[in-house]
């Protein structure tokens, strides 16, 4: 998952959470969210492939009151082969679930007005988004907007008379060649050449960049014309947080012409409505993020990042102290990724999230920087992979409502008060998985063979597991490599066990969640005893009896293509590879990836043509000659993350090397290969078919 590495850094390389302080979900409240598997031997009913289009999920909670939440249901539609999202709202007291507005799909950015009489939101229009107002008393709905982008970071005033968010403003740039000849009438000629001068030309998901920047804009709440605020040679956005008289917009900005060949660099500004005027606010070695003012106007509380260009970094939730300038460092004695961050209504502390071995929890902080834990778990959003994930909100009496962290459904939407074990708000899917016998997941404790370091891990049993019987493994290897894995649902791994395979997954050294000396372990390393680790992992399932060691099968995208290829240069004690977007060589995808500045910087100890030789090292292509192992390689053709030049480097060096290869591209696919339910399908369908082809001695099914 080397997109999360950058796109994400700021949420998943912030400051989290820690102090050791684990907690984890209710025993009771986790069994209410679990599909009833207790007669599975009797009558075992396995996940099918079009089961992907029936799943939903939670997303974007918030309280319209304290006894009202609103969210975002997630749901496939097969016809589109897309997400769709609906409004819909849960009353916390009485249980009633309901839509909100209508039966409208592709609704989101659902935001409350302070006064609580709108909620602002998105709509596709045409194929454009835009920004409609939703009247909370006469629940009739307006379109505000006739946009040519999509407005983005909805934010109200305090006096609820004034939208503001980001919009991309195009700039139209010059064309090098200014001579051609005019084209006679009726002549069919080729398209105009393209010329491009940016660093940042090109991006993942998003193809050859258009050139302008993400500007801040206001419009009243009436309606009409927006009005932009901010300008230069570079974005201004992210988080936006009114001022309390409404006279000024905080955000965090690089503030520099330069600022793609700084990828990590940014500080807090804000604007005047009124004038446009730029004050800068903070100016601290490193980047600065996400400024959210406290409902008392007196406080800032904003994320920071001490970049000592390692590859992996964890920020701290700063305060700033309006009147006086005063800094305080709230999370500086933890050392876990920081998630999102909320204020208290009194304004005397935040909830937050973070990362803690394998999943992400929530933890409150004063304005001392008193941390305390808060017993849940959340997540449910990672669908595909069981990465970390997750989201919570918080009423203006403490109440939280989160997504759910199961390891057998996707996330629904439970509420939390203090002193009370959680409740279930909604289920979501009991319809679509109740009646299907799903895969059990268990924890797999493992020690490093290097240094004995614990390393999280976990493993799918089959549907009718037999432990008197043997049947094939899966090592599915997560990407990043800074990510996390954990005890959570994915409907991947659950189509793999559905299939008859044991499928184990686990957090090797360089994972986040288990604090910067962990994940640095990497750093200017890897691959390298990642490798150990995973190693030492399939061993620890293989003890426990149930395994056929002769049908041991690996797979894994992004960073978790790299150990991949990596692994089967190491050994042979694999029937069969998948090799899912993986970088081979290092000095290729650095002047390839679309990220190259951030790679080059914090991934490489100096510019690629420097240390090309250890570079080569750590590249997989450099084992290549070792590898026996079948592989297939499987890579989107629209991947600028991992370009699939990496892809196909490594498929000709196998048929070179005379290793039975095939290469699966999927068209139109960017780095997020299973971001539609039938690439999802189709990701896990061809890899099964791959091992399916090598697997011998069929055991578990005897």
């Amino acid at each position: 998952m080397l997109a999360s590495t950058l796109l994400n850094r700021q949420r998943l390389s912030a400051p989290a959470a820690a102090l050791a302080l684990l907690f984890t979900v209710n025993t009771a409240f986790a069994l209410q969210s679990e599909p009833n598997n207790t007669e599975a031997k009797a009558a075992v009913s396995p996940l099918n492939y079009e089961d992907t289009f029936n799943l939903e999920f939670v997303a974007s909670p918030q309280f319209i009151s304290n006894d009202t939440v609103i969210y975002s249901r997630q749901s496939m539609d097969i016809m589109t082969d897309s997400r769709q999202s609906r409004l819909w709202q849960v009353n916390i007291k009485s249980g009633e679930h309901r839509p909100f507005i209508g039966d409208d799909v592709n609704l989101s950015q659902a935001t409350l007005s302070p006064n609580g009489k709108y909620i602002a939101y998105t709509k596709a229009v045409k194929g454009r988004a835009q920004l409609h107002l939703y009247y909370v008393d006469s629940k009739q709905s307006v379109r505000l907007t006739n946009l040519s982008e999509t407005p983005r970071q909805i934010t109200w005033s305090n006096d609820s008379k004034t939208l503001a968010f980001t919009l991309f403003t195009p700039e139209k740039q010059k064309p090098l060649f200014t001579g051609m000849p005019a084209k006679p009438k009726g002549a069919k000629w080729a398209e105009t050449a393209k010329y491009i001068d940016s660093t940042q030309y090109r991006g993942d998901g998003r193809g050859y960049l258009r050139e302008g920047y993400n500007q801040i804009y206001v419009l009243p709440v009436e309606g009409g014309t927006p009005r932009q605020l901010t300008s230069g040679k570079f974005p201004s956005g992210g988080t936006l947080s009114f001022s309390p008289d409404n006279d000024w917009i905080y955000f965090a900005t690089p503030h520099r012409e330069d600022y793609a060949l700084n990828p990590l660099f940014s500080d807090i500004y804000k604007v005047s409505v009124n004038t446009g005027e730029l004050v800068q606010v903070t100016d601290m070695d490193g980047p600065e993020s996400r400024p959210t003012l406290s409902p008392n106007g007196k406080y800032l509380a904003f994320s920071q990042l001490n970049d000592r260009k390692l590859s992996y970094q964890n920020s701290d939730l700063v305060l700033m102290e309006l009147e006086s300038g005063d800094i305080t460092r709230l999370t500086s004695s933890l050392d876990r990724s920081l998630g999102k961050f909320v204020w208290r209504q009194d304004s005397r502390g935040l909830v937050f999230s973070y990362l803690d071995k394998g999943e992400t929890k929530l933890a409150a902080v004063n304005l001392k920087g008193d941390v305390k834990p808060i017993d849940v778990a959340i997540g449910g959003q990672a669908l595909g992979r069981p990465y970390t994930s997750g989201d919570f909100a918080l009423s203006k009496k403490g109440d939280i409502v989160f997504t759910t962290a199961s390891r057998t459904t996707p996330g629904d939407l439970a509420l939390f008060r203090k002193g009370k074990s959680p409740t279930l708000l909604t289920q979501l899917n009991t319809d679509a998985l109740g009646h299907k016998t799903l895969a059990e997941v268990k924890d797999v404790n493992v020690k490093s063979s290097v240094d004995q370091r614990d390393i999280g891990a976990w493993v799918a049993l089959p549907p009718g597991f037999d432990s008197s019987k043997k049947y094939p493994l899966i090592l599915e290897i997560h990407g990043g490599p800074h990510a996390a894995y954990g005890p959570h649902f994915a409907m991947e791994i659950q189509l793999m066990a559905a299939q008859g395979y044991v499928v184990v997954w686990a957090n090797p050294r360089g994972s986040s969640s288990y604090g910067e000396d962990f994940g640095n372990t990497i750093h200017h390393n890897y691959p390298s005893e990642d490798y150990n680790d995973l190693m030492d992992v399939v061993d620890a399932v293989i003890a426990k009896g149930y395994v056929d060691t002769d049908n041991l099968f690996i797979t894994g995208g992004s960073g978790g293509g790299v150990l991949t290829a990596w692994s089967i240069g190491k050994t042979d004690r694999f029937a069969a590879a998948v090799v899912a977007k993986p970088v081979i060589n290092w000095v290729s995808f650095a002047l390839t990836a679309d990220a190259y500045p951030y790679f080059s910087q914090y991934w490489m100890a100096d510019m690629p043509w420097n240390i090309a030789d250890k570079l080569w090292k750590r590249s997989p292509l450099s084992l290549v000659g070792n590898v026996k192992t079948p592989t297939m390689l499987l890579t989107g053709e629209a991947d600028y993350r991992t370009p699939i030049s990496e892809s196909e480097q490594y498929y000709q060096a196998l048929k070179l090397q005379n290793v039975d290869a095939a290469m699966v591209r999927i068209p139109g696919a960017s780095h997020g290969i299973a971001s539609r339910p039938s690439r999802l399908i189709q990701k896990v369908g061809n890899i099964i078919a791959w091992f399916e082809r090598y697997k011998t001695k069929p055991e578990a099914s005897e």
